[in-house]
Protein backbone atom coordinates (compact mmCIF):
# COMPACT_ATOMS: atom_id res chain seq x y z
CA UNK A 1 0.00 0.00 0.00
CA UNK A 2 1.30 3.22 -1.08
CA UNK A 3 2.55 5.35 1.83
CA UNK A 4 0.02 8.52 1.11
CA UNK A 5 -2.84 5.33 1.45
CA UNK A 6 -1.06 3.93 4.45
CA UNK A 7 -1.28 7.63 6.31
CA UNK A 8 -5.19 8.30 5.32
CA UNK A 9 -5.93 4.65 6.88
CA UNK A 10 -3.89 5.52 9.77
CA UNK A 11 -6.00 8.95 10.34
CA UNK A 12 -9.44 7.51 9.20
CA UNK A 13 -9.09 5.01 11.94
CA UNK A 14 -7.88 7.39 14.57
CA UNK A 15 -10.49 9.71 14.32
CA UNK A 16 -13.29 6.98 13.22
CA UNK A 17 -12.21 5.58 16.71
CA UNK A 18 -12.00 8.89 18.79
CA UNK A 19 -16.12 9.14 17.54
CA UNK A 20 -16.67 5.59 18.56
CA UNK A 21 -14.69 6.02 21.70
CA UNK A 22 -16.58 9.28 22.70
CA UNK A 23 -19.54 8.02 22.51
CA UNK A 24 -18.51 5.11 24.41
CA UNK A 25 -17.50 7.26 27.03
CA UNK A 26 -20.51 9.43 27.13
CA UNK A 27 -23.11 6.60 27.14
CA UNK A 28 -21.56 3.63 28.00
CA UNK A 29 -19.09 5.15 31.13
CA UNK A 30 -21.07 8.39 31.98
CA UNK A 31 -21.87 6.32 35.59
CA UNK A 32 -19.03 4.45 36.15
CA UNK A 33 -15.90 6.90 36.09
CA UNK A 34 -15.84 9.18 38.67
CA UNK A 35 -15.41 12.89 37.24
CA UNK A 36 -11.34 12.99 37.02
CA UNK A 37 -11.53 9.55 35.02
CA UNK A 38 -14.27 11.36 32.45
CA UNK A 39 -11.93 14.37 32.29
CA UNK A 40 -9.09 11.61 31.26
CA UNK A 41 -11.47 10.31 29.03
CA UNK A 42 -12.35 13.41 27.13
CA UNK A 43 -8.76 14.61 26.75
CA UNK A 44 -7.76 11.11 25.11
CA UNK A 45 -10.47 11.11 22.95
CA UNK A 46 -10.45 15.30 22.03
CA UNK A 47 -6.29 15.12 21.32
CA UNK A 48 -6.72 11.30 19.03
CA UNK A 49 -9.89 13.25 17.12
CA UNK A 50 -7.22 16.49 16.29
CA UNK A 51 -4.75 14.36 15.59
CA UNK A 52 -6.52 11.68 13.41
CA UNK A 53 -7.50 14.69 10.97
CA UNK A 54 -4.17 16.22 11.26
CA UNK A 55 -2.89 12.77 9.67
CA UNK A 56 -5.77 12.83 7.03
CA UNK A 57 -5.33 16.33 6.36
CA UNK A 58 -1.28 14.88 5.74
CA UNK A 59 -2.86 12.15 3.09
CA UNK A 60 -5.45 14.75 1.10
CA UNK A 61 -2.54 17.26 0.86
CA UNK A 62 -0.41 14.84 -1.54
CA UNK A 63 2.88 16.11 -0.85
CA UNK A 64 5.50 14.10 -0.38
CA UNK A 65 5.58 13.28 3.63
CA UNK A 66 8.69 12.63 5.79
CA UNK A 67 7.37 9.36 7.77
CA UNK A 68 8.92 10.75 10.84
CA UNK A 69 6.16 13.45 10.96
CA UNK A 70 3.56 10.49 10.67
CA UNK A 71 5.06 8.83 12.99
CA UNK A 72 5.18 11.51 15.85
CA UNK A 73 1.60 12.42 15.39
CA UNK A 74 0.34 8.86 14.91
CA UNK A 75 1.70 7.04 17.11
CA UNK A 76 1.66 9.85 20.06
CA UNK A 77 -1.87 10.16 19.46
CA UNK A 78 -1.48 6.27 20.61
CA UNK A 79 0.41 6.48 23.05
CA UNK A 80 -0.90 10.00 24.95
CA UNK A 81 -4.82 8.95 24.43
CA UNK A 82 -4.27 4.96 25.14
CA UNK A 83 -2.72 5.40 28.31
CA UNK A 84 -5.58 8.08 29.47
CA UNK A 85 -7.98 5.72 28.29
CA UNK A 86 -6.66 2.94 30.19
CA UNK A 87 -5.79 4.89 32.93
CA UNK A 88 -9.52 5.96 33.27
CA UNK A 89 -10.40 2.77 33.13
CA UNK A 90 -8.35 1.00 35.89
CA UNK A 91 -7.16 3.68 37.55
CA UNK A 92 -3.41 2.65 36.95
CA UNK A 93 -1.78 6.13 38.34
CA UNK A 94 1.61 4.55 36.74
CA UNK A 95 0.26 5.32 33.61
CA UNK A 96 0.46 8.95 34.06
CA UNK A 97 4.60 8.66 33.51
CA UNK A 98 3.31 7.50 30.32
CA UNK A 99 1.19 9.82 29.07
CA UNK A 100 4.11 12.33 28.84
CA UNK A 101 5.89 10.65 26.30
CA UNK A 102 2.85 10.22 23.59
CA UNK A 103 2.52 14.22 24.34
CA UNK A 104 6.41 15.12 23.79
CA UNK A 105 5.88 12.79 20.64
CA UNK A 106 3.06 14.94 19.04
CA UNK A 107 4.69 17.56 19.79
CA UNK A 108 7.43 17.11 18.40
CA UNK A 109 5.70 15.71 14.89
CA UNK A 110 4.52 19.62 14.95
CA UNK A 111 7.58 20.82 15.07
CA UNK A 112 9.27 18.62 12.48
CA UNK A 113 6.12 19.30 10.46
CA UNK A 114 7.45 22.93 10.62
CA UNK A 115 11.10 22.92 10.71
CA UNK A 116 10.23 20.83 7.13
CA UNK A 117 7.75 23.68 6.00
CA UNK A 118 10.61 26.34 6.68
CA UNK A 119 13.33 24.15 5.10
CA UNK A 120 11.20 23.06 1.71
CA UNK A 121 8.57 25.78 1.43
CA UNK A 122 6.36 22.71 2.48
CA UNK A 123 6.91 19.05 3.52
Amino acid sequence: MPPSRMLLLAGALLAGSAVALGAFGTHALADLLAQRQRGWWDTAVTYQAWHGLALLALAAAGVPHLRLIDALLGGGALVFSGSLYLMALSDWRWLGAVTPIGGAAMIAGWLVLGWAAIRRGRP
